[in-house]
Order: C-alpha cells, then sequence, then structure tokens
C-alpha cells in the first residue's frame, strides 16, 4: 500500500512538472501556471519530471540505486519552484516526502553494501573439497543420524560446501503480538570452514527494517537498522550471541545433511529416535537436540538458547519441521515453525519457508 502510494504520488509530481514543459512551448494552455517560462526552463521542467518517471518505475522495480536520480530530481525541481515560488511553491511538500524517501534508500544501499562484502569475505575463507560421502563415514554415527543421512540422500553424492537459499515468512516481535508481519531473507553457508550470513528485510512499527545475522570463525553478530537507519539491535561477538549463533548454524545443517560429519560436530545417541550434537570453534560450543521419526525424516531440533544478551539463563528453543522437499536429489526440510518455550506457553516467533535452494555453487 505505502510502495503503491509512493510510486503514484512520484508519477504525478514527474506530470506537473510536465505542465512547465507544455506552457514553455505553448504546446496546451496552462491557466494555472501565470508566471512567465522560457523554452530553456521548460527544458527543464521536463528534465524533472522525466526524472521522477525514472524514479518512480526504479523504485517499482525495486533496484537499490533509485534514489540516485531521486537526488537529481530533487534539487533540479526545489530550484525550479524556487525560481518560480508563486506557481509552484506547493511542489515543495511532496519533494520533501521524496528526499525522506531517497535518504531511507540510500541508508539500505549503503546498509546493503556493507552485507555484500561481507558475504565475499565468508565466501573467500571457504575451501572447495570435492568428497564423496560414503557410507563408512557415517557408520560410527548415532542409529537415528544414520538413518537421517540415508533418508537424506546424501549418500553417493559429493559433499556439499556452500549453500545459497531464500526465507519467505511471517514473524511476530513479542508474544501479544497479533498481527504477523512479512518477511524476506536471503542466506549464505559455507561448511569447510563454518561460516553463514542472513540478511532480511521485513518491518516495524510500519516501517521498512533491514537486518543481517553473522557467524564467521566462532563469532556471532547480530544487527538490526529501523528504516535503514536507526539501530535496533547491534552485537558483536558476545559470548552468549556467540554460543546462539553457533546453535542456529547446528540447527541450519538441517538443509545441508552431509555437514552432520563434519569434525567439528560431535554425535551423542540419546535413544532410538533422538541424538545430541555438539559443535564447537576454538573456545566456542553450543549444544541441540536432533528429533527423528522411523523414517529418518527430522521431526524437531531443540536448543537452549539465550533470546537477548541480558538474559542470565538460557530459554528452550524449538525449530518444528512441517514439510519435506527433494532439492537437487537430496530431502531437505522446507516449511518449518520456529518457537521459543516461555514459561506462559510456546511463544512460536516465526513461521517460514525456503526456496531457491543452490549447493556447491562457487559464489567467489
Amino acid at each position: 500500500m505505502i510502495k503503491t502510494f509512493f510510486v503514484v504520488m512520484v508519477i504525478m509530481h514527474g506530470f506537473i512538472h510536465i505542465m512547465g514543459f507544455v506552457k514553455a512551448f505553448n504546446l496546451a494552455e496552462m491557466s494555472q501556471l501565470t508566471q512567465s517560462i522560457s523554452k530553456p526552463q521548460g527544458i527543464l521542467w521536463l528534465a524533472a519530471g522525466l526524472l521522477f518517471f525514472t524514479v518512480a518505475f526504479l523504485f517499482f522495480i525495486e533496484q537499490d540505486g533509485w534514489w540516485i536520480p531521486g537526488i537529481f530530481a530533487i534539487v533540479l525541481s526545489q530550484t525550479l519552484i524556487i525560481l518560480f515560488w508563486k506557481d509552484a511553491k506547493l511542489g515543495t511538500m511532496p519533494n520533501f516526502i521524496i528526499l525522506l524517501a531517497v535518504i531511507i534508500g540510500f541508508a539500505f544501499w549503503s546498509f546493503n553494501v556493507q552485507v555484500n562484502k561481507e558475504i565475499k569475505n565468508v565466501l573467500a575463507g571457504n575451501i572447495m573439497r570435492e568428497q564423496v560421502v560414503t557410507k563408512d563415514m557415517i557408520k560410527e554415527l548415532p542409529i537415528p543420524v544414520q538413518r537421517w543421512l540415508n533418508h537424506s540422500g546424501v549418500i553417493g553424492k559429493e559433499q556439499i560446501q556452500t549453500v545459497y537459499l531464500r526465507q519467505k515468512g511471517l514473524m511476530k516481535l513479542k508474544p501479544d503480538q497479533k498481527k504477523w508481519i512479512d518477511a524476506e531473507a536471503e542466506q549464505y553457508f559455507t561448511i569447510d570452514e563454518p561460516a553463514f550470513i542472513w540478511h532480511v528485510r521485513t518491518s516495524m512499527m510500519g516501517l521498512p527494517v533491514v537486518g543481517r545475522d553473522l557467524f564467521n570463525d566462532g563469532r556471532g553478530a547480530m544487527q538490526i537498522k529501523l528504516a535503514g537507519l536507526i539501530p535496533v539491535v547491534n552485537v558483536d561477538n558476545n559470548r552468549k550471541i556467540n554460543e546462539s549463533t553457533i546453535q542456529r548454524y547446528l540447527g541450519e545443517t538441517i538443509w545441508f545433511p552431509s555437514a552432520a560429519i563434519s569434525p567439528y560436530i560431535q554425535w551423542e545417541p540419546i535413544d532410538d529416535y533422538r541424538a545430541k550434537a555438539t559443535m564447537s570453534i576454538g573456545e566456542v560450543t553450543g549444544s541441540a537436540v536432533f528429533d527423528f521419526n522411523d523414517m529418518g525424516e527430522l521431526t524437531k531440533f531443540v536448543a537452549l538458547r539465550y533470546r537477548d544478551t541480558d538474559d542470565v539463563e538460557p530459554t528452550e528453543w524449538v525449530a518444528t519441521i512441517k514439510e519435506y522437499e527433494n532439492v537437487g536429489g537430496i530431502n531437505i526440510p522446507t516449511k518449518l515453525e520456529a518457537s521459543w518455550i516461555l514459561d506462559e506457553g510456546a511463544f512460536t516467533w516465526y513461521k517460514f519457508e525456503i526456496y531457491d535452494v543452490k549447493y556447491n555453487q562457487d559464489f567467489k
């Protein structure tokens, strides 16, 4: 709704500028414009209008750089408005609104540039190794984990080294929140040197929000910005965040099951349907319990994680699998729900699905 309103407003603002061109070249009667406009000035009015049309188009197709012509459009438009203040002063208000949007657009673009640099840094540390997963590699693992890897279809296939995927879902930020908010995210993983970067777009209080979660070299980092400008969360290399992030990586190996045989993950049997995994990178360690069914499908992932850096004790966190799909010959969960188990009951805060999964791409 806001996107449509902005596009329509910018287009209408552009058409109003075209009126200056029409009057300058006597193409039609423009009684609304009482001041004389020379032909060179009329060309400038036309240029401003075309710039606003360009802004509307680039914004509509979600090009990150839409704000660049926006700057030129506002500067040119406001200069003309000042020169023709008597007739054009009302154009200052839409210019002010567009300027605010341009500032936010620049902030989003700047955030994306930062994330892209971090993606390159994460991917640069990974080494691609061509190795086929065999039954001998999994024979020492707990029986339910063996069933999982057999059912997933990774046996006989090349071990997964890089992953790219996209997510779409619904979020709640607190238990009493009535309305779900949309979220879109993309994520990169590396396996030889375990790391991930997750880049999300969502909203808060009706304003756009961008966020980035990073795990690299055993360190976790979280950054969330309202309107791309106002920091909401900015945590880096905190002990609790590091532990929580390594647990997240451990849980997300469900999308690249061959990582289960990685040397940094140790498995302990619990019973015929559960196994505990512990992942260690340097001094950072995190554990979780994987639940499986008779077929070897993972049904649930449970970990004690810190919700916030101020928490004294961790909280039970559960990811429940709702649907599976075969992607590139590998059976993986594609629809999940994530919940915190609070004293007052389960708080399901994220319902999502993954798609556009790519394995072993050289993203460098």
